[in-house]
């Protein structure tokens, strides 16, 4: 998490809190929780809860645009899809996953879900990553986007596989990624 560790008068935030909820920095004076200190905390909170919980829900969006399982069009979807990926497929095949595979997201087992989209996208050969990304992008190419079936595939699939880094990345813990990125600065510092 990068956030500016400051504060001032020209600062954007600093100018919306002093003018349009009348708080400024210091307020109220002589308190120990002051307006500064509430500022940091939601803007240590927007930088990594809300980047985690945006890249959680578009990973959840990009599996909502499939055909749904459970319907004969979800049905055919995805035993195309498990013909064209083979045993990668059961990764995210939704008969594999389980009932509960996206409710997970939603209680906080985020990870788990995105290392299951890598392991599927990652095991993939060239050729089934192609046939992937046909079955996907015909599963898409109903007349809701402007693209080609092909290209929409394409797009779903790396939207998916940097959606699903974003969200294993969000997800170490604070401490390791605070040590990796002091350790970061160090180094280059000193190089």
């Amino acid at each position: 998490m990068i956030v500016r560790h400051f504060l001032d008068e020209d600062d954007e935030l600093t100018q919306y809190l002093d003018q349009q909820l009348n708080t400024p920095l210091d307020w109220p004076e002589n308190g120990e929780l002051n307006t500064t200190h509430v500022t940091k905390i939601a803007a240590a909170t927007a930088c990594d809860v809300s980047y985690n919980q945006a890249a959680n829900g578009h990973l959840v969006d990009l599996f909502a645009a499939l055909p749904l399982p459970g319907t004969p069009e979800g049905r055919q979807f995805w035993r195309s899809l498990k013909d064209a990926g083979g045993h990668a497929a059961a990764y995210v095949d939704p008969a594999n996953a389980g009932g509960p595979f996206f409710s997970y997201l939603i209680k906080g087992n985020e990870a788990s879900i995105a290392a299951r989209v890598l392991d599927f996208l990652g095991r993939l050969d060239d050729q089934q990553r192609d046939a992937v990304t046909e079955v996907i992008g015909g599963a898409l190419d109903r007349g809701t986007f402007v693209a080609n079936g092909r290209y929409l595939g394409s797009l779903w699939m790396r939207d998916a596989e940097i959606t699903a880094w974003h969200v294993l990345l969000a997800s170490r813990r604070t401490q390791q990624a605070e040590d990796d990125r002091k350790r970061f600065l160090d180094a280059w510092s000193n190089a």
